[in-house]
């Protein structure tokens, strides 16, 4: 069973002005093969959710943008410690889909000022570490919110401050759309507004930064507290290398 959303139409995009939009954002920026592999996260179960509904337009921007693109689908995800040792199948799928990922967009609607339970529960199922392998750290982020009243930056500044916890690259724009309920047409496509706009925006810079840093991701988060937990000393053969590549370049 995967629960990977499958994304209808990815290749409409009716609110979106072609003549305006680079197809390869990253271009020049760093190598495009293989594409950048962002994992999506929505935070809502309704039948209509417009987190999801966002998020599923922001991966139709992605996959025109030149990324490869997973929506987790989180209904049959447990609670943190609801089962024991995080043994069930949700939690293993949505740990491997991070350690997959170059970079993320987490996207909660806003409920009593912050983000939902469903939103914290899956970020709270993604460890720091499990062994030598670290599910976000070192990767981008961008963050979104969807409102059902006016707009409100609460869930996206709480984001962000979990991405940090996370030792994710969070990207400087974010995207925040007020009264969701009027910015989705019937079929649960956004219509075209300044709030549609802003999340093209933010997945063209989500793609650069990724682009950008993914080369240079283990070597920005290689840290001295870690390779002495690790009892991993530092290479006098590898300084001296990394020395003379800092000459030449």
């Amino acid at each position: 069973m995967s629960r990977l959303r499958q994304l209808s139409n990815p290749d409409h995009l009716p609110a979106l002005d072609p003549a305006y939009a680079h197809r390869l954002p990253g271009l020049g920026l760093g190598l495009l093969d293989p594409k950048p592999r962002i994992l999506l996260l929505y935070g809502s179960l309704r039948d209509r959710s417009f987190s999801r509904l966002a998020v599923e337009e922001a991966a139709r921007l992605l996959e025109y943008f030149g990324a490869e693109t997973r929506i987790f689908d989180p209904s049959d995800l447990p609670l943190p410690d609801q089962v024991k040792g995080d043994d069930h199948p949700a939690v293993h799928e949505l740990r491997d889909h991070a350690i997959w990922s170059d970079g993320q967009v987490w996207c909660s609607p806003e409920r009593h000022g912050q983000i939902t339970g469903i939103m914290k529960a899956q970020i709270d199922h993604l460890p720091l570490a499990m062994g030598s392998i670290r599910p976000t750290q070192g990767r981008t982020l961008a963050v979104m919110q969807v409102s059902g009243g006016s707009q409100s930056f609460n869930a996206v500044n709480s984001l962000r401050l979990l991405g940090r916890w996370m030792r994710m690259f969070t990207i400087p724009n974010q995207s925040s759309v007020a009264k969701a309920f009027q910015e989705f047409d019937a079929d649960g496509r956004m219509k075209p507004s300044a709030y549609y706009d802003r999340i093209v925006d933010v997945m063209e810079e989500l793609v650069r930064f990724t682009v950008l840093l993914r080369p240079h991701a283990a070597t920005l988060v290689d840290r001295y507290s870690e390779r002495r937990e690790a009892d991993q000393p530092v290479s006098a053969a590898g300084e001296l290398a990394n020395q003379a590549l800092g000459r030449v370049l």
